[in-house]
């Protein structure tokens, strides 16, 4: 009787084991055409990316807030602001009012406000612990590899292929400022890769993926500055199998950037925060996979849930449609 007993136990194990185990989620949140991204480690720690506006009655603080709750989290342990503009780090004081921070990250002062930073953020972190990284730099959250690929105008210093979308790509003029200051990101999980870059400008972009494409290839990645600028085909090296734009119905997915990022090799599908009113029905993706149709909308998330395996999911809660992404090779 024991061993019928003891199988019992070992397979009501494994089950519960299996039950625990969790995936990687990923929420882009609607801020409007800003800037706010929750990642949720398999381990439960949290990474949030920016935190949208200020003002607005707090509401990308709230709409973080509701993400947080779908996710079971109740605190924010690192917050990364990718640079000081107020799409991106306006509503850190906001969030603070619905959600507590551990560690406040960021690339340093503004470029644009002579070398200081945002009074608000600043104040905010004062609060707190305050760290300013580098490329190379990893951002400790149990059971991801975060890695910082570009901050303050510099990028990580590391080998990779030669990429051959390069060619006959020059740097703009004029591009400065605090755009190309951006902290960048890649977040891995076993063999899902996922890249959040900010709002790096042309030129720093060229500069991370040429001659040689330091990041490599992801799974999954969020436009660049919204969507608003035709970033250079030299993206195409990182062969991302789904692009998430982060636009807001005015703001963000220029027809022009929409129709290079959609020719990218190798996509499998671009999904959308809002409805790009520019755009027209021919530089959009289909009503399925945008969160939010109408201008003045709910605030709708996009969730992505990733197996370590490389295989993952995306959600659109606006209506319930989820598409799936089998690891390659399957």
């Amino acid at each position: 009787m024991r061993r019928p007993v003891a199988l019992v136990f070992l397979v009501a194990a494994l089950l519960v084991s299996r039950a625990a185990a969790k995936d990687l989620e990923i929420y882009f949140i609607d801020t409007e055409g800003g800037q706010a991204t929750l990642v949720v480690s398999p381990s439960g720690q949290t990474l949030l990316i920016d935190a949208g506006y200020t003002g607005f009655g707090g509401r990308d603080a709230n709409r973080i807030l509701v993400a947080a709750r779908n996710a079971h989290v109740k605190k924010i342990d690192e917050l990364l602001v990718t640079h000081n503009h107020s799409d991106h780090v306006g509503g850190v004081a906001n969030l603070l009012q619905v959600l507590p921070v551990g560690v406040f990250l960021d690339k340093g002062p503004n470029v644009e406000e002579n070398g200081k930073y945002p009074e608000d953020y600043a104040a905010t972190f004062a609060k707190g612990e305050h760290k300013v990284i580098k490329p190379g730099d990893t951002i400790p959250v149990k059971g991801l590899e975060v890695t910082v690929m570009t901050a303050a105008g510099a990028h990580i210093d590391r080998k990779g292929e030669p990429n051959p979308f390069c060619a006959g790509i020059m740097p703009q003029e004029g591009d400065e400022g605090e755009n190309g200051q951006s902290a960048g990101v890649l977040i891995q999980y076993g063999k899902f890769r996922f890249s959040d870059l900010g709002d790096i400008t042309w030129n720093k972009e060229l500069a991370l993926l040429c001659p040689e494409n330091r990041v490599g290839k992801v799974d999954l990645a969020i436009t660049t500055h919204h969507g608003t600028t035709v970033s250079p085909k030299a993206i195409y090296a990182m062969a991302p199998r789904v692009i998430i734009m982060n636009n807001g119905p005015k703001k963000g997915g220029d027809p022009a950037a929409w129709k290079v990022l959609k020719a990218s090799p190798g996509l499998e599908d671009m999904w959308q925060l809002h409805f790009a009113l520019a755009g027209g029905k021919e530089a959009n993706v289909p009503d399925t996979l945008i969160a939010n149709l109408e201008e003045r909308c709910a605030g709708v998330y996009l969730k992505v849930t990733a197996e370590a395996n490389g295989a993952f999911t995306v959600y659109n809660p606006r209506n319930k449609y989820m598409k799936s992404y089998p690891a390659k090779g399957e």
